[in-house]
C-alpha cells in the first residue's frame, strides 16, 4: 500500500496518515490480521516523526481499525463495534461535507455520482470475512 502524504496540507500529518489507513482497509489493500509497519519503521519510509505515526496509530487503534500487541505489532482489525454510534457520526460528517458541496455548487446528482464512484472502489467487508 502507498501512503500519500501532503507536506502542504492544512491537515495534520498524524491525520492524513490515518486516513490513508482507514483507505487502505477500506480499499481491500489491507486485510484483517495483516501486520502494519511499526512506528519507527514506519516514520522511517515517510521521512516523519515517529511520535507523528504513534499519534496516527493510536487513533487507529482507539476507533478500532487496528490492535496493537507488544509481541506481534500492529495489526489490521475489522470493526465489530457500536454500528449504530457509527452511523450516527457518519450523518454529522456527511451533513458539514454535503453542506460545503452545496455552499460550493455541487448538485445532488454530482455529489451522489461522485459517492458512487468512491463506493464502489471499496472492498465489500462483511464480519465473516474477519
Amino acid at each position: 500500500m502507498i501512503i500519500n502524504l501532503n507536506f502542504e496540507s492544512e491537515v495534520p500529518i498524524y491525520l492524513q496518515l490515518r486516513n490513508e489507513i482507514v483507505i487502505g482497509i477500506g480499499k481491500g489493500e489491507l486485510i484483517h490480521g495483516e501486520g502494519i509497519p511499526t512506528v519507527r519503521q514506519m516514520a522511517e519510509d515517510l521521512g516523519i516523526n515517529p511520535m507523528t505515526v504513534n499519534k496516527a496509530y493510536g487513533l487507529l487503534k482507539r476507533e478500532g481499525f487496528i490492535t496493537i500487541d507488544r509481541r506481534h505489532g500492529a495489526k489490521v482489525n475489522l470493526l465489530s463495534g457500536d454500528k449504530l454510534e457509527f452511523k450516527e457520526r457518519l450523518e454529522e460528517d456527511l451533513n458539514l461535507v454535503i453542506s460545503e458541496a452545496s455552499i460550493k455548487g455541487v448538485e445532488k446528482a454530482e455529489f451522489m455520482e461522485i459517492c458512487d464512484r468512491i463506493f464502489s472502489m471499496m472492498k465489500s467487508i462483511s464480519i465473516e470475512d474477519k
